[in-house]
């Protein structure tokens, strides 16, 4: 997922609206209990993380994670556990990878493989040439000098100090210095830019592979010997040509100094694996069933799949784990809801949201396909806006979605996303947790996951803020987001008050207020022109 923010402190709504009653004090009670005293959050959370490991969707340890969470939410005594497939591509995993430099000496590097490229065929060993290539119109500086060859195409940069400190949990104080609503905004142009970026990646492996290059290898983006191997041709018929290789940022370095005095050769070897077996991937979903049928449903939701640099523990097992946990502590705390409470466990968020996004396609609105093959091909449904929004008959029955996915600190409250109607509400249902420090509302939206494309069509959809702990700065994507960045008692509260919040939702007289079902808006800055130079 893409970073979420801090976002300003909610302004109260002019329009009064009345909060449905909290849960009642002893079913809190048993939630609490079930929440702190029984918990298995932190079971489930190292399950995923140690026994399954990174997810990358549709990998075999993909496949494996949807069985395993189907088996739990039936042994809970769940309803209605199934899987629900949307077309998503190739599977993809490492079995082994190494990358050695051997001249002019021999020195182990810090890498992985970027995703969804292709093996080598058992070690490849070539010298390297340093030819930083950003754009397309970089590829007529560098023809004919690439045969043979390695290519560090990242351009190297000076190392970034550390100015703040890498584990940061936030204060009362922090959330009162954010206190700005922040404006919708409409881009016309945003599609044709993000377009560009993404077809970039295949036209540089084509235009690699046109000139005789051997394998790519990029530099970092993290400092500190992170590394992340995000990849993004996972489509049938989109597969990368050349082995592609990250290393770490001061191992690059360390390269493209050595390459300025002399020849410099590489030895990559690449063991990765496409897996074609089924190319759908596959939301997971689970119910408490409720006593009114025509009264809708409740969700919550948090994304399965990961990165495979790390355990894919914080992002987004810790999540995942929470909306397990919820599920549990409601199940054996034997409530009876008027709404249904649904779980869903999203595929594909990390590769643009496409989970959550094939759920609206099936249960929400319809949208006029699009036409362009390019931005068929290269773009995600959150970057793909068509109008009108034609609603689907579901779409009347979501009453209330929450999401968690931003690692395992504590929830310190909720983004109300622009939706000044919820203020009130949530601000009462928080009221029991605020000796937790989580009683805050906020304005602004928050993005990256699961519930943005949610918020776009009008409906009640909603993320947890959270502490930021290491996520941010050290964990995030990276290749030591594994179980020991995790907090055993951040995960147990957040999953009492996921519990809790659901129950409230579930129970309460109406549904949560909606915004407005979207049309076409006028763009922001209707004299906007676009920089040649943007990426």
């Amino acid at each position: 997922m893409r970073l979420a923010r801090f976002a300003a402190l909610v302004f109260a709504c002019s329009t009064a609206v009345t909060a449905a009653p909290p849960v009642d004090p002893d079913m809190l009670a048993k939630i609490s209990d079930q929440g702190f005293n029984h918990g298995e959050v932190i079971e489930t959370a190292a399950y995923l993380a140690d026994q399954i490991g990174g997810r990358m969707t549709n990998s075999p340890a993909m496949r494996k994670a949807e069985s395993w969470t189907q088996d739990r939410f039936r042994s809970w005594g769940l309803a209605n556990v199934h899987k629900e497939g949307f077309e998503f591509g190739r599977g993809w995993w490492i079995e082994a990878a190494s990358v050695q430099m051997v001249a002019p000496r021999p020195i182990m590097l810090r890498s992985i493989p970027v995703a969804w490229t292709p093996p080598t065929a058992g070690a490849l060993t070539a010298p390297i040439i340093v030819a930083p290539l950003r754009r397309e119109r970089d590829f007529a500086l560098w023809h004919g000098k690439l045969a043979g060859k390695i290519v560090l195409v990242t351009l190297p940069t000076d190392p970034k100090d550390a100015t703040t400190p890498s584990f940061r949990r936030a204060s009362d104080e922090d959330l009162r210095k954010l206190n700005d609503y922040r404006q919708p905004s409409f881009d016309p142009g945003a599609a044709d830019r993000t377009l560009k970026r993404r077809k970039f990646a295949e036209q540089l492996d084509q235009f690699l592979k046109a000139e005789g290059a051997v394998a790519w290898a990029r530099m970092s983006y993290r400092e500190n010997s992170l590394v992340t191997g995000e990849g993004s041709l996972y489509k049938v018929g989109h597969t990368p040509a050349l082995p592609g290789v990250e290393l770490a940022a001061e191992d690059y370095r360390r390269l493209a100094r050595l390459a300025k005095i002399g020849p410099v050769t590489l030895r990559i070897d690449s063991n990765v694996h496409y897996d074609d077996s089924d190319t759908k991937a596959y939301n997971i979903i689970a119910e408490i069933p409720g006593s009114d049928p025509k009264a809708g449903y409740v969700m919550a939701g948090a994304h399965l799949d990961s990165w495979v640099a790390g355990d894919g523990a914080a992002d987004n097992g810790a999540g995942s784990s929470m909306i397990m946990e919820a599920a549990r502590i409601l199940a054996r705390s034997g409530v009876k809801p008027k709404r249904t409470i649904r779980f869903v466990l999203w595929a594909g968020e990390e590769e643009g949201l496409l989970g959550s996004a094939a759920y609206i396609a099936q249960h929400f609105v319809t949208r006029p396909p699009e036409t362009d093959p390019d931005k068929l091909a290269f773009l995600t449904p959150s970057s793909i806006e068509t109008w009108p929004v034609t609603p689907l008959p579901g779409f009347k029955d979501l009453a209330a979605y929450f999401n968690i996915d931003n690692g395992s600190g504590k929830l310190r409250g909720l983004y109300a996303e622009g939706n000044f109607g919820v203020v009130p509400i949530f601000k009462e249902w928080l009221a029991p947790f605020a000796s937790m420090g989580a009683n805050t509302v906020v304005a602004e939206p928050t993005g990256g996951t699961d519930h943005v494309l949610m918020q776009r069509i009008g409906l009640p959809g909603f993320q947890f803020i959270q502490d930021d702990l290491d996520y941010s700065s050290t964990v995030h994507h990276s290749n030591v987001d594994t179980f020991d960045h995790l907090r055993a008692a951040d995960m147990r509260q957040g999953s009492v008050i996921l519990a809790t919040l659901l129950l409230d939702a579930a129970n309460a007289e109406k549904p949560l207020p909606r915004l407005q079902l979207p049309t076409l808006p006028r763009p922001t800055n209707p004299f906007q022109y676009d920089d040649p130079d943007q990426n």
